[in-house]
């Protein structure tokens, strides 16, 4: 069942030479501008690929369908946040500074998210399908140990275990919670933000 599934979301290859390379980020920018445009629902690979400058066979050349495009997309996105998280957390010298690398985290990530359509219709695409979500839990249990792996030396070993799992949901949950407050008017969408900013220094709280 596993290598069924990857089968359906990975590139048929990776791009060794740089005119590769090149094919295939125009692929992605323009698929990526046609989500921002019109949505994933109304994009197609046929489309893609005239609009990226070559014919339909070269799209498939690289990509067996549109799931293996978004699955890169988002690929490219985690890289992104990964690097982030990393310069977010670096700022963590004492206990107190994880509740504010947690409040960076979250503004970053709903910023981040409210400001491009493409990536707000990417991550609903990623929750709808099956398989790109297991990738999504995958990428947050991985952004979490990132995390974790920087603060943990701060806090008492006996509580390691529990801050772990904490953080995880956190990070999971913030998915959801940005989702909702972008669906929201401007002012219930602060409140959204903010109640759930509240529940993160709550539960860090206990750990410090």
């Amino acid at each position: 069942m596993v290598e069924a599934r990857q089968t359906v979301i990975e590139p048929r290859r990776r791009p060794k030479q740089e005119r590769s390379r090149e094919r295939i980020d125009a692929i992605l920018s323009t698929t990526m501008r046609l989500i921002g445009e019109k949505g994933i629902d109304a994009v197609t690979m046929k489309e893609v690929g005239m609009l990226a400058g070559g014919p339909i066979a070269t799209v498939y050349h690289y990509f067996p369908n549109k799931s293996a495009i978004l699955a890169m997309l988002y690929e490219r996105f985690s890289e992104v946040s990964r690097a982030r998280l990393s310069a977010i957390v670096a700022d963590v010298r004492e206990a107190r500074d994880i509740i504010v690398a947690a409040d960076r985290l979250l503004d970053d990530y709903r910023s981040r998210v409210a400001g491009d359509p493409a990536i707000q219709d990417l991550q609903n695409a990623i929750q709808a399908d099956k398989a790109l979500k297991n990738l999504d839990i995958a990428e947050t249990r991985h952004q979490a140990k990132m995390f974790c792996d920087h603060v943990i030396a701060l806090l008492a070993p006996d509580k390691h275990e529990q801050f772990e799992r904490v953080v995880l949901l956190i990070f999971q949950l913030a998915g959801a919670v940005v989702r909702l407050a972008l669906a929201e008017g401007e002012a219930e969408s602060r409140r959204t933000i903010e109640d759930y900013r509240s529940i993160i220094h709550t539960q860090l709280r206990l750990f410090l």
